[in-house]
Order: C-alpha cells, then sequence, then structure tokens
C-alpha cells in the first residue's frame, strides 16, 4: 500500500488519469483525497464522482468474481459444507439487495458481503445494480468528507483503521450471538 502523502501527491500530478485505478485498489481514501482536491480546485467535482463510483463498483466486482469463480475453492477452504451453501445461496436469492447495501456500509468487512455474494451465485445484473445504489451516497459521502476535511487526511486514514477494528468486533458479536441462538433453537427441536 502507498503511503497517503504517495497518493496525494499521485493524484495531484495525474488527476483524472489515475483516479479510477486507484479508486478500485484504495477506494475510500483516494475519494477522500480526491474530495480535497476537488476543494482546491485541481479537480472536478462532475468528473471525480462518476470515476469514483465506478472505480468502487469494479473494485468489489473483483471480490464477487472471485466468491464465484473461486467457489469450490472457498468452500473447501472455509469448510462450508453443502448446505450451508445452499443456504447462502437462499439468503441472496431472498434478501440480495439488503445485503449488500449492509456490505457497502460496512467497512472493514464489506469485502466478505461481496465474496458471498459471488459465492451465492448472485445474478452479476443485481450485483452491480445494488452495489452502484450503495456506492453512491458513500463516495458522495467520502467526498463530501475530504472536501471539508480534506487537509487532515492522514488523521483519517486513521480513523479508517479504527472503523474497520469496530466494524470487525461488531460483525464478530453479531456472528457469535446468532450462532449460538441458532444452536439452543436446534436443540429445543432435538428435545
Amino acid at each position: 500500500m502507498q503511503s497517503l502523502a504517495q497518493i496525494y501527491a499521485a493524484l495531484a500530478s495525474y488527476q483524472y488519469l489515475i483516479l479510477f485505478p486507484a479508486t478500485v485498489i484504495e477506494g475510500p481514501i483516494v475519494t477522500i483525497i480526491a474530495g480535497f482536491l476537488v476543494a482546491q480546485g485541481l479537480m472536478s467535482f462532475f468528473i471525480v464522482y462518476p470515476l469514483v463510483i465506478v472505480g468502487d463498483v469494479a473494485g468489489d466486482a473483483i471480490y464477487y468474481a472471485l466468491g464465484r469463480w473461486g467457489r469450490n475453492f472457498g468452500q473447501k477452504l472455509f469448510r462450508l459444507p453443502d448446505e450451508k451453501l445452499k443456504a447462502l445461496e437462499l439468503h441472496f436469492q431472498r434478501h440480495s439487495g439488503k445485503t449488500l447495501l449492509l456490505g457497502k456500509a460496512s467497512h472493514g468487512i464489506g469485502a466478505a458481503f461481496l465474496f458471498a455474494a459471488g459465492t451465492a451465485l448472485m445474478p452479476f445484473r443485481k450485483f452491480l445494480l445494488f452495489n452502484t445504489i450503495g456506492s453512491a451516497p458513500k463516495s458522495l459521502i467520502l467526498m463530501l468528507v475530504g472536501y471539508f476535511f480534506g487537509q487532515s487526511y492522514v488523521r483519517i486514514g486513521k480513523y479508517f483503521d479504527y472503523i474497520a477494528i469496530f466494524t470487525l468486533a461488531i460483525a464478530i458479536i453479531i456472528l457469535a450471538g446468532y450462532l449460538l441462538i441458532a444452536r439452543r433453537l436446534r436443540k429445543k427441536e432435538k428435545l
């Protein structure tokens, strides 16, 4: 990963030429820095905003593709039995939009949602639709953070690390609670 100062210098120098690939690789922080460059008058909001959305969605499509085409590998890696895989597919058939929007809103664990969408064989068009719907407001918020607080992008980068750790901890707690409740319900059904 490039340092924040290197990302800023590259974006300031090459602007739109590297904005899309940089967003694919380092979406949120690049979007914040791009918002700061818009505030300085070095880039246009009307060019930056669609580019960061498309870059973010393209980066997410990579995780989706890994889940879809690495399905057998992922099933073996995570020791996912066939019945759990079927349950994942059923979940995405019923709640794909909500699940993807939740994944877009959660920083740090969003890749797991994207990978799961691919693994569950969610139709790619539907994936693109919901992912774009989730990316548009998120990208706008990140650009506004950069626009108004961009001079503090180094501190903002550190806060992203804390947010990711916090989100991961909350997700683990929720998952553990879900598994505990499901286990107790199965025991009651057996009685």
